[in-house]
């Protein structure tokens, strides 16, 4: 492999792993904005998840929050379904169009909560609309490591506080992240060139992972939500920078 494969891959995970532990998500969507460009497809979704799934073990110890079970569960079981049929999905769909798709929600949405004055709590569906997003979330999940943006973006809707969505976010993202990167090991995704990039990504998180999640200790409700759709937001740009100059060229 060519040794500046070795250094996009090290910084992407060295700023993906410090948004992830500010914000309890986003390392998939902040690394395949690095990788995008160079890494293959499958390849970059295997070092998204695996590098997620440390950054959020570092994290879970570190800031460290109890759970409602109750709360969490819907999630978690949407997420489950929706994991095996990311997976299943990751070589038959059109990846390019669906970052596109993804990038644009996040782009049109974001800013529009984060102009909002008095953001209205959703509070329809119940659990069943939990399920959803959970479902969405695990998709995203097989399809390269994007956990979290779907059912943060829903827990930011329903209005919960700080600490309450925090945890729902990093005990989904652990729990679907091992399940993910369980399967891409048990589908052969996973293959032994692979393994000097995986123990490159490892060591890339452990400082920054630290460094987000003991500057998230001191943050505000008010700022934390600011912090929560400006990354959302920036996802969507990267997303849609990768994506539709490659939809540009196959309409050319």
């Amino acid at each position: 492999m060519d040794s500046s494969l070795y250094l996009i891959v090290a910084l992407g995970a060295i700023v993906a792993g410090f948004v992830q532990g500010l914000s309890g998500f986003a390392f998939g969507l902040v690394a395949m904005s690095f990788w995008a460009w160079t890494v293959d497809p499958r390849l970059a979704a295997v070092l998204a998840t695996f590098g997620a799934l440390t950054g959020q073990v570092i994290a879970a110890v570190t800031v460290r929050r109890g759970f409602d079970r109750a709360l969490l569960l819907p999630f978690v079981l949407g997420g489950l379904v929706g994991v095996p049929l990311g997976v299943w999905l990751l070589p038959r769909l059109d990846i390019p169009l669906f970052k596109a798709c993804l990038g644009g929600l996040l782009v049109i949405w974001c800013p529009a909560m984060l102009m909002a004055r008095n953001l209205p709590r959703v509070s329809a569906g119940g659990r069943g609309a939990d399920g959803v997003a959970g479902l969405i979330g695990g998709v995203c999940g097989g399809l390269g490591g994007f956990t979290g943006a779907i059912p943060t973006l829903w827990c930011t809707l329903r209005g919960l506080e700080k600490d309450v969505q925090r945890s729902v976010i990093q005990n989904f993202n652990l729990s679907m992240l091992l399940v993910t990167f369980s399967v891409y090991l048990g589908t052969g995704l996973v293959g032994v060139p692979m393994l000097p990039l995986l123990g490159i990504v490892a060591l890339a998180v452990l400082v920054p992972v630290l460094l987000g999640a003991r500057l998230y200790i001191g943050i505000s409700e008010a700022g934390f939500r600011k912090i929560v759709l400006g990354l959302l937001t920036l996802s969507g740009v990267a997303l849609l920078a990768s994506s539709v100059p490659i939809l540009a060229a196959r309409a050319g």
